[in-house]
């Protein structure tokens, strides 16, 4: 695991059913995966700088449990594997009985800004995803 993220369940998350709207679990992710990012000196800044970032190629999501008002929930996010240009990352959402709510699969290219194409990730990429101090097993999991 890369690192987890706390969030509290919120009005604005909620949808007519009472419970959190689909789009909603794609933004809470993202919002987790920025958290992350900029924590491991890869955040918005750093990739304006440098031209160079992530970019979502796919995703595939399986809602598993509801979360509600005033939930305090964990989301978690992991490197499942890295291969070339592309790398498979997982994110879970936990909701406070330590149940998993919601699993996220994510393919995620590394991006040229300048270029418009993908490129071979960075040493810097690759730190903030915890592929360096990681035992560096890249083997492929196609989850998708």
């Amino acid at each position: 695991m890369i690192s987890e993220y706390q969030v509290l369940i919120r009005e604005n998350h909620l949808d007519s059913y009472g419970h959190v709207n689909n789009a909603t679990y794609l933004a809470l992710f993202e919002e987790a995966r920025w958290q992350v990012l900029t924590e491991r000196d890869y955040g918005y800044q750093k990739i304006h700088e440098s031209g160079q970032g992530p970019i979502i190629l796919e995703v595939q999501m399986k809602f598993l449990k509801e979360l509600k008002l005033r939930e305090k929930i964990r989301i978690s996010l992991e490197l499942i594997s890295s291969e070339g240009k592309v790398s498979l990352l997982k994110q879970i959402m936990i909701n406070p009985h330590n149940e998993v709510a919601c699993e996220l699969f994510l393919k995620v290219g590394f991006f040229d800004l300048k270029t418009r194409k993908l490129i071979v990730p960075t040493s810097a990429w690759k730190k903030a995803l915890g592929q360096i101090e990681a035992n560096n097993d890249s083997k492929q999991v196609n989850k998708f």
